[in-house]
């Protein structure tokens, strides 16, 4: 980065204060953000921090050089709540997984998103797990129990100083299981026996598998290092998850901080409430694209600032179609200049994406204003090309092979659900004679 590029601050929840950014080496600036667990499709919610670690990732190409930054996102594809739903749809963890994650790229793409430097899945990081929680026994920080490793919470001295909770609010938080092997409440699974039929890899403690924040500590080991700089996540990550997961690799390679920088993203209500199936305003990215562009999704979730409550109404979507309409229409034929200064100066001061959105309406060069939406991973290239939505022959195929299986197994119920699925994405099935499945496109 030149001498006289813009400073980058971030706020720090680690710190509870905005600091200047100075990376640990900025030929290769590392930040790490949570990803999805492949169960089902990825809600509103969840398109949040997705969005918002995209434009720092891209603010921090811009800043540092496109081979100076790297960037991992995880996919998570063992987990307890994966186990419960390929059961209940009788089908195959592995289907699932499979099934769940091609969505999820697709939809990630739509949303304007760079696709991340590496996405690491947990099921093939075990070894690197087992490495750790050897690690933390051996440093008196974990202990073996009944089949299970838990890790000792006592023992370390300033367990906490992340989420700054009281003990009792910790206990709370953590939803603490009572169990007889446990020698403290707060004590956390690090690795478990898996039941019959559930995914389980040996380990010197038993057939078995690793809890759900061991995944990403060792995960961000194997492609980050024991300290790298920036770690996000949606704000309901920072107790349990995020304290767990900086318990961990503190403890196991002995520094101070797991990363220098924690970003969190606030909570995003659905007009005025907060979401849930009870409700009937649970929306997912999936549901929402059918209706919308990516990039009328992506500039309506930027017109909030990241670290504030952001509340999701459709009047908002329509303001930001609307602005997009205008901008587009100046746009045509124009190609991108330079960035706005002043864009940058918005997003280098803790991604101040409201601001830099007010100083787009006021920029007078289209060209100007389209390279700086581009920053932002906002297109703005005809509303017709964006108001098509791209149906991926990968994701297509994927469905289809899950659905033959489903057939196969006489899984009426399933196959019925994934060419509902289908017909709600434009494609048609053909069932022929032979088994086989041929599909097109329905505009």
């Amino acid at each position: 980065m030149s001498s006289d590029a813009p400073v980058l601050k971030l706020y720090n929840t680690l710190t509870r204060a905005k600091e200047e950014f100075r990376p640990l080496d900025p030929a290769n600036v590392r930040m790490y953000v949570c990803g999805p667990t492949v169960y089902d499709h990825a809600h509103i919610g969840n398109a949040r921090p997705l969005i918002v670690f995209d434009v720092l990732f891209r603010l921090l190409r811009h800043l540092y050089g496109a081979d100076h930054v790297t960037y991992v996102r995880n996919i998570t594809d063992v987990d307890d709540k994966i186990n419960a739903r390929a059961a209940e749809r009788g089908i195959s963890i592995r289907e699932l997984t499979e099934q769940t994650n091609a969505i999820f790229q697709q939809d990630v793409r739509a949303l304007g998103c760079l696709e991340p430097s590496v996405q690491p899945r947990a099921t093939e990081h075990i070894a690197e797990m087992i490495a750790i929680i050897e690690k933390l026994i051996a440093a008196g920080h974990a202990y073996a129990a009944d089949g299970h490793v838990l890790f000792d919470v006592p023992s370390m001295a300033d367990y906490g100083r992340l989420s700054r909770r009281p003990l009792d609010e910790m206990i709370a938080g953590a939803r603490v299981d009572v169990a007889p092997y446990k020698r403290g409440d707060m004590d956390f699974v690090l690795w478990k026996p898996s039941k019959e039929g559930e995914p389980g890899w040996d380990s010197p403690w038993g057939r078995g598998r690793p809890g759900w924040h061991l995944e990403c500590s060792a995960m961000s080991w194997k492609h980050l290092g024991e300290v790298f700089d920036i770690h996000g996540g949606g704000v309901d990550l920072v107790f349990p998850h995020h304290e767990n997961e900086i318990a961990q690799t503190r403890c196991a390679f002995g520094h101070e901080v797991m990363a220098n920088y924690w970003m969190h993203n606030g909570f995003l209500q659905v007009e005025g409430k907060k979401m849930s199936k009870s409700l009937g305003n649970f929306v997912t990215i999936h549901e929402l694209l059918k209706d919308w562009p990516g990039d009328v999704l992506r500039l309506n979730m930027l017109r909030t600032h990241y670290r504030q409550p952001i509340n999701w109404t459709r009047e908002g979507l329509e303001q930001s179609d609307s602005f997009l309409d205008k901008w587009r229409s100046e746009a045509d034929g124009v190609a991108p200049t330079t960035v706005s200064s002043d864009v940058i100066a918005a997003l280098t001061d803790d991604l101040n994406t409201p601001l830099a959105i007010s100083h787009l309406h006021r920029i007078s060069d289209p060209g100007v204003r389209k390279a700086s939406l581009l920053l932002m991973g906002i297109n703005v290239e005809s509303k017709d090309t964006t108001r098509r939505r791209t149906i991926e022959a990968a994701v297509v195929e994927q469905l289809i092979a899950t659905r033959l299986a489903a057939r196969a197994a006489k899984n009426w119920a399933e196959s019925d659900r994934i060419r509902d699925e289908l017909a709600a994405m434009g494609v048609a099935l053909k069932d022929n004679k032979d088994g086989t499945t041929t599909w097109e496109v329905r505009r």
